[in-house]
């Protein structure tokens, strides 16, 4: 049994080893700071690491060697001041006095197509009292393992405030998965209405769609995670960071402000990497309001078609809930209601 572990942790380390590997020969290509000698250091990187691993009889040492004077100067990257696309130009921040919340540079893009717009930067003052639930969407594009989440609060009286965890992207840059892993985008909390993130995902973008459920959660929990995001937003605006498909992206950020609001964090669950599956997991701890399967509450759920119905309605967040019966928000009498894992 011992040597079995002993082997099988071998196997492991090495596995890791060649990973760390591959991923040193991205950093240099990815963001070596001299554009110039990046294409064939991370060549000849590679090509030294080749080597050592047929010919020399310690390389798995050699590989982590080279693997840890990669990793930091990697890690003393940091952002810096870019000329960013439009609808990420500027970052919202939130003044906070009491009950009351002024947030600054709130997004509403007026689409013509999805890449042609018109930005308008908003103020939004919020009373904290009137916040009583979240609803989270979510958005395909491609494969149903991955989703992008949106985070909308409910407000009494007044337009939802939804938060889209996004990579900032400079003027002319797209999104790429692999460099996703690495430094190449910047971290932003999106602060906009629905008729903005929503609507350029369900009316504009070819081939993407977009789920919308209620989250069980008392209104005291919804403020207390609005105040989270808040605080982070904050921090983001004064130091911006580095975005990050496996650690820092748009579901690793969502858990953090749920479990800082947490009476007993959930456990980890793999279902947070393949988020398209988010919305399962969350049906089966019961933080989902809707009856019936959860394929039934689903496919109730896909608001593009209503979407494309309602198009610029001032009132499309209403409208938006009343086409798939969205339940109201329940009323709780534990002292801890299911959290979002």
């Amino acid at each position: 049994m011992v040597s079995l572990l002993r082997n099988g942790f071998g196997v492991l380390w090495k596995l890791a080893l060649l990973i760390a590997t591959l991923w040193a020969v991205g950093a240099i290509y990815y963001d070596l700071p001299a554009a110039s000698l990046r294409l064939p250091l991370a060549i000849g990187y590679g090509g030294v690491m080749l080597s050592l691993l047929i010919f020399s009889r310690r390389r798995w040492w050699a590989l982590g060697a080279g693997f840890f004077i990669v990793l930091p100067p990697w890690l003393h990257i940091r952002p810096e001041p870019q000329e960013w696309l439009p609808d990420v130009a500027r970052t919202a921040y939130a003044e906070i006095d009491g009950e009351r919340v002024v947030i600054r540079n709130v997004r509403h893009c007026d689409y013509r197509t999805e890449l042609d717009y018109t930005v308008d930067w908003r103020t939004r003052t919020i009373d904290l009292s009137r916040i009583r639930g979240i609803d989270l969407a979510l958005n395909y594009w491609g494969s149903p393992m991955i989703a992008h989440p949106l985070v909308s609060f409910q407000i009494d009286g007044a337009e939802p405030v939804v938060f889209s965890i996004e990579t900032r992207k400079r003027t002319g840059q797209s999104y790429s998965t692999i460099a996703g892993f690495y430094r190449q985008y910047g971290l932003i909390y999106v602060v906009s209405d629905e008729r903005d993130v929503l609507r350029v995902r369900t009316n504009y973008r070819q081939g993407e769609t977009v789920f919308l459920y209620r989250i069980r959660v008392t209104p005291e929990r919804a403020r207390a995670i609005f105040l989270s995001y808040l605080e982070r937003l904050n921090e983001l605006h004064e130091t911006p960071e580095f975005y990050n498909a496996l650690t820092s992206n748009c579901t690793t950020n969502i858990r953090l402000h749920v479990e800082a609001t947490a009476k007993h964090p959930d456990p980890w669950n793999w279902r947070i990497l393949l988020n398209g599956y988010l919305d399962e997991l969350l049906y089966q701890h019961h933080v989902l309001v809707g009856d019936g399967s959860f394929p039934e509450l689903k496919a109730r759920s896909e608001i593009k078609e209503a979407a494309m119905k309602i198009g610029d309605a001032p009132d499309f967040s209403e409208l938006i809930r009343e086409a798939i019966h969205l339940a109201p928000e329940p009323v709780f009498t534990d002292t801890e209601p299911p959290t979002l894992p």
